[in-house]
């Protein structure tokens, strides 16, 4: 019986989400004849893409073409690493980037009422939440929010000694 080699490069892009999902549409006959770059390596190529137009000045419709990628996304990829660096070519983490109803405004609304009222129950806050803001949120959602909240608070404050 023979077992499948695995490819730790391979293994690694695809634990940092850096692995290209479409390696077979990257033809720019620069980077596939240099043994460095990999069409596999998503961070590569969308690097290589963006110095072949701003240092080679290979037009973009060109290059992003040879790469793999329509022109709005080339824009889209120099604009990411203008901003972040080479970093902020990776995929970032999947799904939602913050609360969606626990914001900071209700949390604040929330946090006031238990200032007046600190023996209020995630229950009663739940209720109050829908009453002013008018969405439905689960009482353990509110727990769960204030502890968050009451740990940054405590990390962010300076630790003093005893």
């Amino acid at each position: 019986m023979r077992t499948a080699v695995v490819d730790p490069k391979l293994v690694a892009l695809a634990a940092t989400r850096s692995l290209n999902p479409h390696p077979e549409k990257v033809r720019d006959a620069v980077f596939l004849a240099n043994g460095f770059c990999d069409p596999r390596d998503l961070v590569q190529v969308k690097y290589e893409m963006v110095r072949r137009v701003r240092v080679d000045r290979v037009p973009v419709t060109e290059a992003a073409a040879a790469f793999g990628y329509c022109r709005q996304a080339f824009y889209q990829v120099a604009a990411a690493l203008d901003a972040g660096g080479p970093g902020a070519l990776a995929a970032g983490k999947p799904g939602p980037k913050g609360p969606v109803k626990l914001t900071d405004p209700v949390m604040e609304r929330v946090e006031e009422w238990l200032a007046t009222q600190p023996r209020r129950t995630a229950k009663t806050l739940a209720v109050m939440v829908a009453a002013e803001f008018g969405f439905p949120v689960h009482p353990r959602s509110i727990e769960r929010a204030l502890v968050r909240r009451r740990q940054a608070r405590e990390a962010k404050e300076p630790k003093t000694r005893a």
